[in-house]
């Protein structure tokens, strides 16, 4: 409604939504009874957060994108696919951490217990590993395809690219990103 209408009326073409996966508050702010409103503690790619809606998350985010296209404004969702928020060895195991550890989750040499903290967030997800890359690869194609999303901003997009010995631009998962025929039309915006 009158929110569209002030956008269009701005001369908006585009709309970036920060994270909508959902997501847990950091222990910090649980400790003092607060929320966080930004979903950069991602613990599930294909849910749309609950607390943005009324009843029907994933309904009520297709019908708000199907709105905002029909205003002639472009949707781009700012995604959070390089940690999660499971945290450091001291998080909670609510997902990935239960699922596979190993294997979603980059660990040191000799210590598979102690997390590689390449995010700031306590862990860095193994984007090595071909299950984290197709994890990734659906959840775009989701949100593109069946979500409606036009594109997608990378929070931290450089990690994604990160392998045991640093950053390669040639990185698997970014060429399967690149490269895969149902993201063709997605905008991809890398922040670094």
């Amino acid at each position: 409604g009158k929110i569209i209408e002030h956008l269009t009326a701005l001369g908006i073409t585009s709309l970036e939504l920060m994270p909508v996966h959902a997501f847990i508050d950091e222990a910090f702010l649980v400790g003092r009874e607060l929320k966080n409103f930004w979903g950069y503690y991602s613990i599930n790619f294909f849910t749309p957060a609950s607390r943005y809606a009324h009843e029907d998350a994933t309904g009520e985010f297709r019908e708000m994108v199907d709105a905002i296209h029909d205003a002639g404004i472009e949707v781009i969702l700012d995604v959070v696919y390089h940690h999660t928020g499971e945290g450091d060895d001291q998080g909670p195991s609510l997902s990935f951490k239960g699922i596979d550890n190993l294997a979603y989750y980059r660990t040191q040499a000799g210590h598979p217990d102690r997390y590689i903290n390449d995010t700031g967030c306590g862990n860095t997800l193994n984007v090595d590993h071909p299950g984290v890359q197709a994890l990734v690869l659906d959840s775009l194609v989701y949100w593109h395809a069946d979500m409606g999303v036009d594109g997608f901003r990378f929070d931290l997009a450089p990690v994604l690219g990160r392998t045991a010995d640093g950053f390669d631009p040639g990185h698997g998962l970014l060429q399967k990103i690149n490269n895969h025929p149902e993201l063709a039309t997605a905008k991809l915006i890398a922040e670094p």
